[in-house]
């Protein structure tokens, strides 16, 4: 019986191939490389906003900006990070909740120089607000794509806090990326619009993503 079992297991070991250890940091340089293609194919097929050198001399366009970048980051490293089994998402995604908190009070310092709330909802422009949900969605589907791959490859013990942060991830780069393009700089327009794609891409990632990644 011992000869057979081990006839048995030198069989199934026989095609076997070495599986390359998968690293955080290689996790992290394979994210920053698409995200620079994804730059790059996005500025050749759209181009940049024609009013860029006026928009970058004002706060607000660094204000979105800069948020959507840091929200970003910390969402991608709570992402790769929860692929550890050791290593759970909820701090990473506490981090991010408050740096969405602190994102909102600068928008809203910044807003104050607007002159108060005066026609809100003349600022929102429902119908670009609409065409830049579909956007940052469509934006974020690429970065969805290489995080769901990644999570594949992981091992989460929490692949809704997981898949959670690659939603944020994926939504807030999709942000970053339409920037370059996106027209308008009104902090109460970006916090409406943008909240709305982000949470829209965070809710289809939860539902999604663990049921494709299951290990």
């Amino acid at each position: 019986m011992a000869d057979n079992g081990d006839a048995l297991i030198d069989s199934l070991a026989a095609g076997l191939t070495p599986v390359r250890h998968r690293t955080a940091l290689r996790d992290e340089m394979a994210f920053a490389a698409l995200a620079v293609v994804e730059v790059a194919v996005y500025l050749a097929l759209r181009g940049m906003r024609p009013d860029m050198p006026v928009a970058m001399g004002h706060m607000a366009f660094w204000w979105k900006a800069v948020s959507l970048l840091v929200l970003a980051v910390i969402a991608v490293a709570t992402t790769i990070a929860a692929l550890d089994p050791a290593r759970s998402p909820r701090r990473g995604l506490r981090s991010l909740a408050a740096a969405a908190a602190v994102a909102v009070a600068v928008g809203w310092g910044v807003d104050a120089a607007r002159g108060g709330s005066a026609g809100l909802i003349a600022r929102l422009d429902w119908r670009d607000g609409l065409d830049c949900i579909a956007f940052v969605i469509g934006c974020a589907l690429p970065a969805l794509g290489a995080l769901a791959l990644l999570m594949r490859r992981g091992a989460s013990t929490d692949p809704r806090g997981a898949a959670t942060a690659a939603g944020a991830a994926a939504a807030a780069w999709g942000g970053v990326v339409f920037t370059l393009d996106c027209p308008h700089d009104d902090p109460f327009y970006i916090a409406v619009w943008f909240a709305a794609a982000i949470a829209i891409v965070m809710v289809i990632a939860r539902l999604v993503l663990p049921r494709l990644t299951r290990w």
